[in-house]
C-alpha cells in the first residue's frame, strides 16, 4: 500500500486506507472526468453507498473499473 493510497488515522497514527470516498476524491484517484464517474455509476460499473444525500463510491470498484481498462500492448523490444 502506497503512502497516497493511506489516510493517516486520527487515533494513534495507524494508517488504513478508505472503502469509500466521494465523487472528487474518485475523480482524483482515477483521472476519470466527473461525468464518467457518473456515466459508470448509472451503467452499474462503479458501485455506490448512499448516506442521505451524500454519494460514496466503493474503492474496490473503482479499482476494478481502472483494471477493466488496461490495454495489453505487445510493444517490440529494442
Amino acid at each position: 500500500m502506497s503512502a497516497a493510497n493511506r489516510i493517516e488515522g486520527r487515533a494513534g497514527g495507524d494508517a488504513f486506507e478508505p472503502i469509500s470516498v466521494r465523487i472528487p476524491t474518485a475523480v482524483a484517484m482515477t483521472g476519470f472526468s466527473r461525468s464518467r464517474i457518473y456515466e459508470l455509476i448509472a451503467t452499474g460499473e462503479i458501485e455506490i453507498a448512499k448516506d442521505r444525500r451524500s454519494t460514496l463510491i466503493l474503492v474496490s470498484s473503482l479499482r476494478e473499473a481502472v483494471r477493466r481498462r488496461i490495454v495489453a500492448r505487445d510493444l517490440p523490444i529494442g
